[in-house]
């Protein structure tokens, strides 16, 4: 954890700002990250909820899986996009409830909404977070540091849901800050203080190094910014090409990305958690031609972009996966057949919990930055896609119920109102 500081120490770039250039403004990026919003949410509309580990998703014994939980449920381990069986394993007095996603989805109109009263240059990276560019907002004296302040109040105050804030001159910068003070604060970094967060910035905590990446960056030495910048960008290069002289830009604390208002799609797809694994190939040819036939079809609106590849996801029963990619010029079920056999060979006779399929689109500005998409924040989550893939069938109006007691006893699943309290 990156020492905190208070936000309250600098009026990030106000209207006498010294940070300013004359020639061009160094730009005010906000983070915006609600904390834990779905289950939030949750307790807000039921305040029993309150205190209790609590996890929005499905029945642990239908592969339900964990959309998000309240802190709670943190403390012990749990995280989205866990099984719930792994969830309730860890803690047997998890309560879950199932996820209402056209009603977080007009929540989160709301939140946009109170954005919108301070800039219009939003991108949204799901329905709980988002960046703003509030370089041209003259409220607030100007002050990113208090327009962040002033839409978490707005959040709190007609919303009773808290938001995180990270605040700095970069995109990537601004998304790690967001993290340092949750739930319900914010962290700032101004243009002068960049150059020393950056340099004592764990590797892992930039957006796009993976857990993978990390590990083969600390072979080499390579745990901070530092590291990287006396590494040297040649070598960094040489070891892993378009990747490393990325790394090596937000190891100087630069990132060129603006805040886009609108997204090109980079890809299409579509996974299915099995209610049974599948212990061979040929018990999953039906269902992997239903899911590359529901992925031709969300990709037709997107045909004249055209396909660089196909690729197929598998899942084993270890919750491992690998994932097999080819080029193609179309959806093929032939070539998706013949990537689900090459998959399922990896997993050396485990049986497989999860088949996916997606596509990857071709760039429609061949000439764009190609490096910089390496480091793309999450990108849209769908998760009312991912929700209804994974916890099919697994919720009804059912109220919530500790999950110890799921199984043993039917009549404590209570009908649960539709129509929730939003006063």
């Amino acid at each position: 954890m990156l020492s905190p500081r208070s936000t309250l120490s600098t009026l990030y770039w106000g209207q006498v700002s010294a940070e300013r250039t004359a020639t061009k403004p160094m730009k005010k990026i906000i983070h915006i990250d609600m904390d834990c919003f779905y289950a939030a949410v949750e307790m807000r509309d039921d305040p029993t909820l309150v205190g209790h580990p609590l996890a929005v998703g499905g029945q642990p014994d239908k592969r339900g899986v964990v959309a998000t939980c309240n802190y709670e449920a943190r403390a012990f381990g749990i995280h989205s996009a866990m099984a719930m069986s792994q969830a309730v394993r860890r803690c047997p007095d998890l309560m879950i409830v199932p996820p209402r996603m056209s009603y977080y989805r007009d929540i989160s109109k709301q939140i946009r909404a109170i954005f919108q009263r301070y800039t219009n240059v939003i991108e949204p990276l799901s329905l709980d977070e988002a960046f703003l560019d509030v370089t041209d907002c003259d409220q607030c004296r100007g002050s990113a540091t208090l327009i962040a302040e002033d839409i978490r109040s707005a959040i709190r105050n007609e919303l009773q849901l808290t938001a995180s804030a990270g605040i700095a001159p970069v995109k990537f910068l601004a998304k790690i800050c967001s993290d340092e003070n949750k739930p319900d604060g914010q962290f700032v970094i101004t243009p002068s203080e960049v150059d020393r967060f950056t340099a004592a910035l764990p590797l892992r905590k930039i957006p796009g190094v993976g857990k993978v990446s990390a590990q083969k960056l600390a072979k080499l030495g390579l745990n901070t910014c530092q590291d990287v910048r006396d590494f040297g960008e040649p070598l960094l290069v040489k070891q892993f090409g378009k990747f490393g002289r990325a790394l090596y830009q937000r190891a100087l604390g630069i990132d060129k990305r603006s805040v886009v208002t609108e997204w090109v799609r980079k890809s299409v797809s579509a996974e299915r958690t099995l209610t049974v694994d599948y212990k061979d190939p040929s018990e999953g040819l039906e269902l992997l031609a239903k899911i590359t036939e529901e992925v031709a079809a969300r990709y037709e609106p997107y045909k004249e972009q055209g396909i660089r590849s196909l690729q197929v996801k598998l899942k084993f029963s270890d919750f491992s996966q690998t994932t097999m990619e080819r080029k193609a010029e179309r959806v093929d079920l032939e070539l998706a057949k013949q990537l689900m056999a090459d998959a399922w060979a990896r997993g050396e006779g485990k049986s497989v919990r999860l088949i996916g399929v997606g596509v990857s689109l071709k760039d429609p500005d061949p000439l764009g930055d190609q490096q910089l998409t390496l480091f793309e924040e999450e990108l849209m989550v769908h998760w009312e896609l991912l929700i209804t893939a994974l916890n099919k069938q697994t919720f009804k109006n059912w109220a919530p119920t500790p999950s110890r007691l799921i199984g043993k006893d039917s009549t404590l699943m209570t009908q649960r109102q539709t129509t929730p309290n939003q006063s």
